[in-house]
């Protein structure tokens, strides 16, 4: 994540989760360091995966004082290993502690992301199907989880709601039809806008065809009805099946052909990374 992306999307996050953990001051703290003292801690990894998110553990701290200096020895999308030596924090040790756990809060949920992402996309490699995430993110999380599925080998559906047009069962109910609902979406939609359409049956995998749709989204199908769908789609829009994917049955559906396969459980349910700092130590200035 750059610094520009970082200021414009994501300071403000930052700061906010800042303000949730020190609401006044960090009372513990205070009442241990009364002055600035220089520290230096280590940043370990605890278990195996894939790092996610170094830029935004930096700018925690950054945040609070920005002569912090933070030194990594790894980059996001390295494999890591337990008991790694990740980088280094040095500055004002009250800073180092009161900024400790917002920022690993941060690192952990990002690297448990690209870790959970990375096993998934392994299990796509060699296909043609691109592996998607969805809009099933944790609130005022979402520029940091789906960084996060990029960097464990991912890709991004629509980032929100002003990002794309998505037709899901509610959209076609209360419009009444499927090719109704994409009528509607192509008259209001800019032009460059893609229409998706979810379907659940191969009728509605029909009518989505013959209203024009872009991509036809497989909801909840079996593995047989997708290949069907496919089939008769026959490259006329782009294909994406969904629901309830994950590591563990992901696996079936390679060989149905379609373009994508979204999953929320890239940032539903991917457990955190393991990961500490540890060894705070004073320093003297200058070495």
């Amino acid at each position: 994540m750059n610094q520009n992306t970082m200021k414009l999307q994501a300071d403000h996050l930052i700061m906010e989760a800042l303000r949730e953990d020190i609401s006044s001051e960090d009372v513990t703290t205070n009442a241990v360091m009364p002055a600035a003292v220089e520290g230096e801690v280590d940043l370990i990894c605890k278990q195996d995966g894939v790092i996610a998110g170094l830029s935004v553990f930096r700018r925690v701290f950054q945040l609070l004082d920005d002569t912090v200096q933070v030194t990594f020895f790894c980059q996001d999308g390295d494999r890591v290993t337990r008991g790694q030596k990740m980088g280094t924090v040095r500055g004002d040790i009250r800073v180092l502690l009161s900024g400790e756990r917002v920022a690993l809060n941060y690192l952990q949920r990002m690297s448990g992301i690209a870790t959970y992402t990375r096993s998934v996309a392994d299990l796509l490699e060699g296909s043609r199907t691109r592996l998607l995430d969805t809009r099933k993110t944790t609130p005022n999380m979402r520029i940091f989880e789906k960084y996060a599925v990029r960097v464990g080998g991912g890709y991004n559906h629509r980032y929100n709601l002003s990002d794309g047009v998505l037709l899901k069962d509610n959209h076609i109910g209360a419009a009444g039809s499927v090719t109704r609902a994409v009528e509607m979406a192509r008259a209001y939609a800019p032009f460059i806008r893609k229409i998706e359409v979810e379907v659940e049956n191969l009728d509605m995998v029909k009518e989505a065809v013959e209203a024009g749709a872009d991509i036809i989204m497989l909801d909840n199908m079996t593995v047989e009805e997708m290949g069907q769908a496919v089939a008769l789609i026959d490259g006329r829009a782009e294909t994406e099946c969904s629901g309830n994917v994950t590591r563990e049955n992901i696996a079936r559906l390679v060989s149905v052909g379609v373009d994508y396969i979204s999953s929320g459980a890239l940032t539903h349910s991917a457990p955190i990374l393991d990961i500490s700092l540890k060894h705070l130590h004073p320093v003297e200035k200058g070495r």
